[in-house]
């Protein structure tokens, strides 16, 4: 998640949207004031390799502290973090409504069967065996699946724009003119290389795979018209 006040953007990060990437390419261009929350040390040492800006600004306040926050805070001695999958709501109540209001907000969706077969590849990258994907499917929770509430307030769609993954470059790059960013956005590939089957989606979900699906993710297909494709039938099936 990044809070840019150089540029007056807020970027929510979504899970298995290429969010890290984004994350990274966007650090570019943010200043010493801006927000910026912390990925894993393998992507920071991306970020760092870059020249990019690092982890900043990211120490919660101790008004917005949780009950679990200040347990923590008083038996660890840990300060609390903004952290990078912040939900609208929960950001919207860290910057506070005149500048949630007044800077872009955006951030990425993906194909939601795509997306859960992405996430099926990367959670299991180290298992051995990998379990099978409807048993984990079963047992994943919704949250994992589904980025709704990320985007969302009281079921509402928060933010300015949603950038289509399935047309990231050319989205991305509107983004940027919006911006007024000096450079369109390099993306460096985190997080990526664990999905070695390549087949397209349709090709590796069964009825009961698509089912568990379609119901974790019922809000984003409806609120984006999404459709199951099938790679012999160009129309929504």
């Amino acid at each position: 998640m990044i809070v840019s006040h150089k540029h007056r953007f807020i970027f929510i990060k979504t899970r298995k949207t290429a969010g890290t990437s984004i994350e990274i390419a966007l650090s570019k261009f943010c200043g010493e004031t801006d927000i910026i929350t912390r990925i894993s040390p393998t992507d920071e040492a991306t970020r760092a390799s870059l020249g990019y800006r690092g982890p900043q600004n990211d120490l919660l306040a101790f008004r917005h502290y949780t009950a679990n926050d200040w347990l923590r805070f008083l038996t660890r001695g840990r300060r609390a973090r903004l952290r990078n999958h912040m939900s609208a709501a929960r950001i919207r109540a860290v910057v506070g409504e005149t500048i949630w209001q007044s800077y872009f907000k955006f951030c990425v969706e993906r194909d939601p069967w795509d997306k859960a077969i992405s996430l099926y590849y990367w959670r299991t990258r180290e298992a051995d065996p990998r379990p099978g994907l409807l048993n984990f499917l079963s047992t994943v929770d919704t949250h994992s699946l589904s980025n709704f509430e990320i985007y969302c307030i009281d079921g509402a769609l928060a933010t300015d724009r949603v950038v289509r993954f399935e047309r990231l470059s050319a989205e991305l790059e509107d983004v940027r003119h919006l911006l007024d960013l000096p450079e369109p956005l390099a993306l460096p590939q985190a997080k990526g290389g664990h999905r070695s089957v390549k087949q397209h989606y349709s090709q590796l979900l069964g009825a009961a795979e698509k089912t568990l699906i379609d119901t974790a993710c019922a809000r984003e297909i409806e609120l984006f018209d999404y459709g199951f494709r099938r790679l012999d039938l160009p129309d929504k099936q």
